[in-house]
C-alpha cells in the first residue's frame, strides 16, 4: 500500500505540471489587457491627458502584475534558470510557496480570500458526500433487494426526476416555498446565520441557528447527487446479487441480511467509490450556482463573481484548487478500493 501511495505521488507531480500550463494558459488566451481592466481605462474619457496617466499608470501595473515579462520562455538556447523570468515560471514558483498573487478587483492576496471561503464550501461539501452517501446506499440496497416493488417503483420516479431537474430551479423554487417567499416561511433565504445574534444566546441556540440556514443549501448540493448515487447503489446491487456465489450462499441456508450485506454488499460498493473521485471537485463546480442563489461567501461564489470581472489570479488559483481537488478524488478512491474488496492488492503479495 506504502508503495502504490508513493507511486501515485510521483505520476501526480509530471500531471500537475501539465495541468497548471493548461491553467496558466487558458485564462491568457481571453481578449482584452488586464492592464486595462485593472487601471479602469476603457471607463475614462478619451481625453489626451487622460491616456499620458493612463499609459503611465498601465506601465506601472504591468511591472507590478509582471504583465510586462512574457508568457513563457521562447528562446532556443540553454535557459540559465537564475535569469528564467517569465509569467508562468513566476507564477508556479509563487503558487508552489503559496503565494497565489494578488486580485485584480481589490488588491487583496488571493490566498487570504481562498482561507476566508474555501472553509465554508467543504463544509457544505462534506456535508453534502456524507449525506448523499448516507442516504444512497440504504436506497440502493432496498430497491435492488426488492426490484418492482412499490417503493422500488416510487423512488426510481422520485429520483429520476429529482436528477433531471436542474439545481437553480430548485433552489430557487425551495426560497420561494419555504424561504419566507409568497409561501411557507420555514427556512432563511440566505447566509450561513442570522444578521443579529441576541446576547443570551446559548452555544446551543447559536449551533441550531446555523443549522436552520444550512439545511436549504445542503438539501440542493445533495439532491443530485443522491439521486445519481441511489441509482448506481440499485444497479450494482441488481448485478451482484445474481451471480452465482450468491445463489450459492443461499442454498447453503444463510440468512437474506448476511448473502446481502455480509457477500454483495462489499462487490456492489466498488462502481460507488469510484464516483467518490469526481463527486469533490464536482461540488466546486456546482458551488457557484448554489452559493450565488443563497448568497453565501465560498469558493464558488468567489470564482463567479473574478470571472466576471476577468481576475486572472483568483480564476487560477479556483482552477488549481479543483484540480487538486480532482487528483485527491482519483487517489482516495483507488485507496478505498483495497478496504471495499480485500481481493484488490496494490502490492505483490509472496
Amino acid at each position: 500500500m506504502a508503495t502504490y501511495f508513493l507511486q501515485r505521488i510521483l505520476v501526480m507531480i509530471p500531471t500537475l505540471i501539465l495541468i497548471s500550463i493548461v491553467i496558466f494558459t487558458i485564462p491568457k488566451l481571453a481578449p482584452g489587457d488586464p492592464a486595462e481592466i485593472i487601471s479602469g481605462r476603457t471607463n475614462m474619457e478619451n481625453t489626451t491627458r487622460n491616456k499620458e496617466v493612463t499609459e503611465a499608470t498601465l506601465k506601472q501595473i504591468r511591472i507590478r502584475f509582471n504583465l510586462d515579462k512574457p508568457l513563457f520562455y521562447c528562446s532556443l538556447a540553454p535557459p540559465k534558470w537564475n535569469g528564467l523570468k517569465n509569467q508562468y515560471h513566476i507564477w508556479l514558483t509563487n503558487t508552489l510557496k503559496g503565494d497565489l498573487g494578488i486580485s485584480f478587483q481589490d488588491s487583496k492576496p488571493v490566498f487570504d480570500k481562498f482561507v476566508e471561503t474555501i472553509p465554508i464550501t467543504l463544509l457544505l461539501d462534506f456535508l453534502s458526500i456524507v449525506l448523499a452517501y448516507l442516504i444512497a446506499i440504504p436506497i440502493g440496497i432496498y430497491s435492488a433487494t426488492h426490484q418492482y416493488s412499490v417503493f422500488d417503483k416510487i423512488s426510481t420516479f422520485t429520483l429520476f426526476i429529482l436528477y433531471s431537474l436542474p439545481s437553480f430551479w430548485i433552489a430557487t423554487m425551495a426560497i420561494i416555498f419555504l424561504g419566507g417567499g409568497d409561501f411557507l416561511d420555514i427556512f432563511p433565504p440566505g447566509g450561513l446565520k442570522s444578521t443579529f445574534i441576541p446576547s443570551d444566546w446559548t452555544s446551543w441556540d447559536i449551533f441550531s441557528d446555523k443549522v436552520h440556514h444550512l439545511f436549504l443549501p445542503v438539501a440542493m448540493y445533495t439532491y443530485g447527487s443522491l439521486a445519481f448515487l441511489s441509482r448506481q447503489m440499485r444497479g450494482g446491487m441488481l448485478e451482484v446479487i445474481r451471480q452465482d456465489y450468491i445463489r450459492t450462499a443461499r442454498a447453503k441456508g444463510l440468512s437474506e441480511n448476511i448473502v446481502v450485506y455480509k457477500h454483495a454488499l462489499r462487490n456492489s460498493l466498488i462502481p460507488i467509490v469510484t464516483l467518490l473521485g469526481g463527486l469533490l471537485p464536482g461540488l466546486i463546480g456546482g458551488s457557484v450556482i448554489i452559493e450565488q442563489i443563497f448568497s453565501i461567501d465560498g469558493v464558488g461564489k468567489l470564482t463567479f463573481l473574478a470571472l466576471t470581472a476577468r481576475d486572472f489570479p483568483v480564476i487560477m488559483a479556483s482552477l488549481t484548487v479543483s484540480a487538486l481537488l480532482t487528483l485527491l478524488g482519483i487517489l482516495v478512491s483507488d485507496l478505498l478500493y483495497s478496504v471495499v474488496d480485500p481481493r484488490i492488492a496494490f502490492s505483490k503479495k509472496g
